[in-house]
């Protein structure tokens, strides 16, 4: 995988020049590592008490969306100008509660394809796993 990636929205939205995703707003995600040579992307996600499940847990949706973000935001990081991103495929697994407040997740990219990308993907909490993913994108065009 090329790391000379620059100039695609990814990279302008890391810089500043364009606006994140309103999602990513939601989600309260910021970005805490991309490392294209080692197909990894690390996030933080605050979790807001509006999320929680009447049992008092972060509702699982919330928990698929961080894990979206992650999967789709690791392709996105390398894709050209004029490409885009479409999760074809995410198999979620939800291994604990998530309490309100700070998230950790982490993305892998398995196997990047000219069209077809396999990511792999966990949410920890207080260093211990909550959810976890793999997703199936697309490159298409933008």
């Amino acid at each position: 995988m090329s790391a000379t990636i620059t100039d695609n929205w990814f990279a302008r939205m890391r810089r500043g020049e364009v606006p994140r995703a309103a999602v990513a707003e939601l989600l309260g995600e910021t970005i805490t590592q991309v490392d294209l040579e080692q197909g990894l992307l690390e996030a933080r996600y605050i979790a807001a008490p509006s999320f929680l499940n009447p049992a008092g847990g972060v509702q699982g949706g919330m928990l698929g969306a961080m894990l979206d973000a992650l999967t789709a935001g690791l392709v996105d990081a390398t894709v050209a100008e004029g490409e885009a991103v479409a999760t074809l495929s995410l198999n979620l697994a939800f291994l604990r509660p998530a309490a309100a407040g700070a998230i950790d997740g982490r993305a892998q990219l398995v196997r990047r394809g000219r069209e077809v990308c396999h990511v792999s993907a966990e949410l920890l909490q207080a260093g211990r796993p909550v959810a976890s993913a793999t997703a199936v994108c697309k490159i298409v065009s933008a």
